[in-house]
């Protein structure tokens, strides 16, 4: 009896003894799945860099700035060496000839691969018709208008096309284009024929075959003038306009373009200068928290890249302070300030941005969030500072006039 009480006992000893090292080998299987899982998760190469990076070098990539020379001066190596600023805008002012604009551009790549890890954003404002920053060289490209008469996808697409590989042949990589502006007021100064029409189906239809050729080319387009510069009366490079529509008016008429370009892949917004008092009584829409993070981010779900208008424009320099300003702008929720002229208006918009985050009134956790956006469409484009050797230019004149003579006999 004693014998089989002891087997019993030995019996129970045992079973719990394998159940307790069942259960303790099932923990830690369970534990190191979950180490490898962990292990396992994809690393951010974007959260990376930005982890890299000083605060300086972030306040830089909220800046895209002009140049005031026909060379990689004093002033834009400044602005690479000492504030890293985030890309250039070129003007005529800096284009002579296609020669000289290429070495212009080769030189801003060398000096700021030498100098920052981010690559630069290089852009012109080329739509055709009489915005263009093209050297004379070549053909020159029809205006909006002039294509919505036309009204032919595929052309409009071609267009697009040809306005890649135009910025593309030099080793530019951002076309402020296009124009989804709906042409509603025959008395608007400044956006007319820039505009493919005055129905949003007109100019939504072209314009985003228009954005689509011009991304196929793996440059990245900029649709502009948010939230509609169609019905203003004013040039905002000379005064601020102000505009008495509602959202009623907005929604069926200003944002249907934007609307449909956001949904098909838009990577980048430029916000106009334009005072909108039923929306916002107290701020322009590029520095105005309802335009830009209600009304673009929330309702109408962009996630890109959202940059303002000139900020030394008349519209801005003549009636607020352009620091302030661009300070508010980013609070406001847009990620790229544009300061196309006037190196001290330059350096006087990077100094506040600094000093607002010593103050308290912008945080960094923001400004991580809108340089994790910059450098994830630098990322998406794959942005390198690699010189270009050479451009033909008579290839794509050859194409442009065989474009024009298929679609506008």
């Amino acid at each position: 009896m004693k014998i089989k009480r002891i087997s019993l006992f030995a019996l129970i000893l045992t079973l719990l003894f394998t159940f307790g090292c069942s259960k303790s080998i099932t923990l830690k299987k369970n534990n190191q799945n979950r180490a490898n899982n962990i292990h396992k998760q994809p690393i951010d190469p974007v959260k990376q860099k930005l982890n890299n990076m000083t605060l300086d070098e972030k306040i830089g990539q909220l800046i895209i700035a002009g140049i005031d020379d026909y060379t990689n001066n004093e002033h834009s190596k400044a602005l690479i060496n000492s504030y890293h600023v985030g890309g250039f805008i070129l003007f005529g002012r800096n284009i002579k000839n296609a020669d000289q604009l290429l070495e212009l551009i080769n030189s801003l790549k060398e000096i700021n691969s030498s100098n920052n890890k981010i690559p630069i954003l290089l852009g012109v404002d080329e739509e055709g018709g009489r915005v263009s920053r093209m050297p004379s060289e070549f053909v020159r490209l029809p205006s909006n208008g002039a294509i919505g008469q036309v009204n032919n996808s595929n052309f409009s697409y071609k267009i697009g096309e040809i306005l890649g590989q135009e910025i593309k042949s030099f080793g530019l990589n951002v076309d402020f284009a296009p124009v989804l502006d709906v042409n509603s007021n025959p008395k608007n100064p400044v956006i007319g024929d820039r505009s493919f029409g005055s129905t949003p189906s007109l100019v939504s239809k072209l314009g985003l075959q228009t954005m689509k050729g011009i991304q196929s080319q793996n440059i990245i387009p900029v649709v502009k003038h948010f939230p509609g510069h169609g019905d203003t009366s004013i040039d905002s490079h000379v005064g601020l306009p102000i505009v008495y529509n509602d959202m009623k008016r907005l929604n069926s008429l200003e944002l249907i373009p934007f609307s449909d370009a956001i949904q098909n892949g838009a990577d980048m917004v430029m916000v106009a200068h334009i005072l909108l008092p039923k929306i916002d009584s107290n701020n322009p829409a590029s520095f105005s928290k309802t335009i830009i993070t209600d009304i673009l981010r929330k309702s109408m779900n962009f996630n890109g890249v959202v940059i303002t208008d000139d900020m030394t424009m008349g519209a801005i320099v003549k009636n607020y302070n352009i620091g302030e300003a661009s300070v508010n702008s980013l609070n406001a929720g847009s990620d790229i300030i544009l300061v196309c002229h006037d190196f001290d208006k330059e350096v006087t918009v990077l100094n506040a941005i600094k000093n607002s985050v010593a103050k308290g009134t912008l945080s960094e956790e923001s400004i991580n969030e809108k340089v994790y956006r910059i450098l994830k469409l630098k990322e998406k484009y794959n942005l390198k500072d690699t010189k270009t050797a050479s451009i033909n230019v008579q290839e794509i004149n050859n194409k442009i006039n065989n474009l024009l003579g298929n679609y506008m006999k």
